[in-house]
């Protein structure tokens, strides 16, 4: 066993496991899934650390225990399309290609997206397609989706991304109130997202959903 599966073994007893995660799919993608990859180079030895780790400003790859409870609360199914938004440079899109059917990974950084395609086409990860474009618009031309999930924070509603998940589907985002953090499960019943409480996490606010300020003279 080299350093970093070593590392990937400690991480999922330390900080998945003791997070009541327990759906097996999720604890084998992420023993399985070379986190390292999938952060900046000058993050690997940092790769498992239980904390966000920084990519730009506003965006982090989200630390495991917080990824991992959001997937579990998703309850993604092996015949589901799956929206990844914020992906980064992709751990996110590849943890949960080994869960899903397909996953449209989105990605408005053309550095990041770039990486991220490289990185999942070498590591042959075939049912995850990067795309490029704002966030906060998501991706409608490949939904509608079975799930979504947003990988930071958010500050209101993602209204664009809740009209592109199927009714019966449901969605999961990290809502900031200042440095407190709510993770809360959207489930579209009848056309409409009913947020629930799901735990508390924080991370940063994407900017694509920072709070709308009101102009004023």
């Amino acid at each position: 066993m080299n350093t970093y599966e070593s590392r990937r073994t400690v991480m999922v007893d330390t900080q998945i496991r003791p997070s009541d995660v327990t759906k097996y799919p999720i604890i084998e993608a992420m023993l399985t899934v070379p986190r390292e990859l999938y952060v900046p180079d000058s993050a690997r030895d940092v790769a498992y650390a239980g904390r966000n780790i920084r990519l730009a400003p506003g965006r982090v790859v989200l630390e495991p225990r917080t990824l991992a409870k959001m997937l579990d609360a998703l309850n993604i199914h092996p015949n589901e399309l799956v929206l990844d938004v914020a992906a980064g440079l992709g751990y996110s899109t590849a943890v949960i290609a080994r869960l899903a059917e397909a996953v449209v990974a989105l990605e408005e950084d053309e550095g990041l997206a770039g990486e991220a395609e490289a990185t999942l086409a070498a590591e042959s990860i075939d049912n995850a397609a990067v795309v490029t474009g704002p966030l906060a618009e998501g991706a409608a031309k490949h939904g509608p989706y079975d799930v979504i999930v947003v990988q930071g924070g958010v500050a209101r509603r993602p209204e664009a991304l809740e009209a592109q998940l199927k009714n019966g589907g449901r969605m999961c985002c990290i809502f900031m109130e200042g440095e407190l953090g709510t993770v809360r499960l959207g489930y579209k019943i009848d056309g409409a997202v009913d947020w629930r409480f799901g735990f508390n996490a924080s991370a940063p606010i994407l900017p694509a959903f920072a709070p709308v300020r009101d102009f004023a003279l």
